[in-house]
C-alpha cells in the first residue's frame, strides 16, 4: 500500500459518568438536558442509566450503531436526538418511552422501524429523513398526537397509508423520495 493511503479507523471514545455529568445542562424552561453530541462515541455510554432522570438527551453526530435496551429506563424523557449516527435498527424498547414528545432519527441507516413505535402516544414530532425507509409500520397510525413527520430522502415509492389516518398531522415531509404518481405510471402503458 502506498504511503499515505492507509485509512485510519475512527477511534471511538468512552464517556464516563463524570464526563456525562459535566454535559448536563438546564434548559431555559427548566428541563434537565444531557448533551453528548459530537463526542465520537460508537456505543451509548453504559453510565447513562445512572442519569435516567433527564428529560432531554442529545446523542447526535456520533458513531452510534445500536441503541441498547436500557433506553427504556428514561421514563421522563421528552426529547431524544439521535440524528447523524449509524443506526440500522431500533429496539422495541423505544416504545416504552411514554413521555417522549420529539424523536429525531434523521441521517441514520434505518431500513425499518419496530411496531412498538406506535406506543409513543404523546409523540408530537418524528424526524426520519435521510434513512433507507420504504414503508412505515401500520402502528404509526396510533400516534394520534403527532403533528410533524419528516420522511424526506428515503425510499418511499408511495405515501404511507398509515399517515392518512392521523387527524392532527400538520406537516408531512416526503421530499426527495422516488414516489410514483399516477400520471407517471399511466404514461408507461
Amino acid at each position: 500500500m502506498a504511503k499515505g493511503n492507509k485509512r485510519k479507523a475512527a477511534k471511538s471514545k468512552t464517556i464516563t459518568l463524570k464526563v456525562a455529568k459535566e454535559c448536563l445542562q438546564l434548559t431555559l424552561d427548566g428541563k434537565l438536558r444531557l448533551d453528548l453530541s459530537f463526542k465520537e462515541v460508537s456505543v451509548m455510554p453504559k453510565c447513562l442509566p445512572k442519569l435516567c432522570e433527564v428529560e432531554e438527551v442529545d446523542l447526535s453526530r456520533n458513531l452510534i450503531t445500536k441503541i441498547p435496551d436500557f433506553i427504556d429506563y428514561f421514563l421522563s424523557l421528552r426529547l431524544l436526538d439521535l440524528h447523524s449516527n449509524y443506526l440500522e435498527e431500533l429496539p422495541a424498547s423505544v416504545g416504552r418511552l411514554q413521555n417522549l414528545l420529539v424523536l429525531n432519527l434523521c441521517n441514520n441507516r434505518l431500513s425499518s422501524l419496530p411496531s412498538a413505535m406506535g406506543l409513543l402516544k404523546k409523540l408530537l414530532t418524528l424526524s426520519l429523513g435521510m434513512n433507507q425507509l420504504n414503508n412505515l409500520p401500520s402502528s404509526i397510525s396510533a400516534l394520534q398526537e403527532l403533528r410533524h413527520i419528516g420522511l424526506s430522502d428515503n425510499k418511499f415509492t408511495r405515501v404511507p397509508f398509515c399517515i392518512s389516518r392521523m387527524d392532527k398531522l400538520e406537516r408531512v415531509n416526503l421530499d426527495r423520495n422516488p414516489i410514483v404518481t399516477e400520471d407517471k405510471s399511466n404514461q408507461s402503458h
